[in-house]
């Protein structure tokens, strides 16, 4: 018993701490949101890597023509002429046509990059649209085709880099379930305690590739496009590459955006799986502390909860180690129910479905700690990955072979 309320000790100290986190990010999202944005909107290249369709495709894309910004172009690339997402885009680039003939500077294109030889599909394909960008360009931004950007989405995410000592600035995904299921669920609570990681420390940030905002000279200065060169992780790279150069990433809450579709358990497993794996190879310092603090949580927590009920049936004193679990539960709930509503504050236009989902963060968040436990042994054992259909194994995070690719 000794051994398990030492433990039981620390979790609840670790818990506290994250619970004092979530606070921190939660003020943070009200602060950055009430502060007013910077006046400085450039001319912006738009860069949206896409490949086969995908639930939602359709109103994503349309978000993308729909953004409060003075001028920009976007740029969707993909591997293949053939693409069935290509024309999707044309049909929605010929709906919202009218738009630009009310002096909206807008333009959308689209660059077929062949597929990827030496490096992860997307990477390729950002560096195939990279070079692509109009000559008024002065700030890349790239974004992922299962976002759903509202409409201030651009000015937010650009607005930022008026400070040209920034480094970069960025949103983060939060996946809302379409039509609920119980993997589609501990999806969004996974992703959600990622979300929190980011705040305020501009040198603690990171990158997600699929809402982020970088100067093109700082893009060009940092040679970018020639370290992605072999690389499978976007983001990753580009954090690295910024952090090297001591230049802080500015997180906006106001650019967090929404990915609404539904996962399947075996979707679930390949999404975390993935992105442990690629944790492991691009930022092993942030993969031993999920590996070692996942398994003392779930040795504690779910250790403990068998120890109760063997206890109880043995007759045995229980309330302390259950007094103990539920503090442990608690702590977690509170956090992941701070975390939700701070979110909404960004997410206003999907306040219904953040709140239906408010039962399920308070609930599953101790199966999600269990499933990073999973991820973790899974990077720690294979470094083979599938993505949109192609499988790499990541040999090194400048070595990425492809092991095959769907037809």
């Amino acid at each position: 018993m000794s051994v398990f309320y030492f433990f039981a000790v620390i979790v609840i100290w670790l818990g506290i701490l994250s619970l004092r986190n979530g606070l921190g990010f939660a003020a943070y999202v009200r602060r950055e949101i009430a502060y007013p944005l910077p006046d400085f909107s450039p001319f912006v290249s738009v860069i949206a890597p896409c490949r086969g369709l995908e639930d939602g495709l359709r109103e994503n894309i349309s978000a993308l023509f729909q953004q409060n910004y003075p001028a920009y172009e976007i740029i969707f690339v993909t591997d293949r002429a053939d693409d069935p997402a290509l024309g999707l885009i044309d049909e929605v680039r010929a709906e919202v046509q009218h738009a630009w003939q009310d002096g909206v500077d807008t333009v959308a294109r689209y660059v077929v990059a062949g597929p990827a030889t030496e490096s992860g599909q997307k990477v390729h394909n950002l560096r195939a649209a990279g070079l692509e960008a109009d000559p008024r360009c002065e700030v890349l931004v790239f974004v992922d085709t299962d976002a759903r950007p509202n409409t201030g989405w651009l000015r937010s995410l650009v607005a930022p880099l008026v400070d040209d000592h920034l480094g970069a600035s960025t949103g983060y995904r939060w996946f809302i379930p379409l039509k609920g299921g119980l993997a589609s669920h501990l999806r969004s609570v996974w992703n959600g305690s990622i979300a929190s990681a980011l705040g305020e420390r501009g040198d603690k940030n990171f990158c997600w590739g699929g809402s982020t905002a970088i100067r093109r000279s700082t893009f060009n200065e940092l040679r970018i496009r020639e370290r992605w060169r072999g690389s499978v992780s976007d983001d990753f790279t580009m954090t690295r590459a910024l952090q090297e150069a001591r230049l802080p990433i500015h997180f906006v809450p106001a650019c967090l955006v929404a990915s609404l579709d539904q996962c399947t358990v075996g979707e679930l497993l390949e999404f975390t799986n993935r992105q442990l794996k690629i944790t492991r190879v691009y930022a092993p310092h942030l993969w031993k502390p999920v590996l070692i603090g996942s398994f003392l949580f779930c040795a504690v927590f779910f250790g403990g909860l068998a120890l109760v009920i063997v206890r109880g049936i043995l007759g045995l004193p229980y309330v302390t180690p259950l007094l103990m679990v539920l503090l442990i539960y608690g702590l977690g709930a509170a956090k992941a129910g701070i975390r939700l509503r701070a979110v909404s504050l960004a997410l206003t236009d999907h306040q219904k479905q953040l709140t239906n989902s408010l039962p399920a963060h308070l609930l599953l968040w101790p199966i999600a700690s269990a499933l990073f436990l999973v991820n973790a042994i899974a990077a720690a054992c294979s470094r083979r990955i599938n993505w949109r259909g192609i499988t790499y194994d990541l040999k090194s995070p400048t070595e990425a072979v492809i092991i095959s690719r769907d037809k």
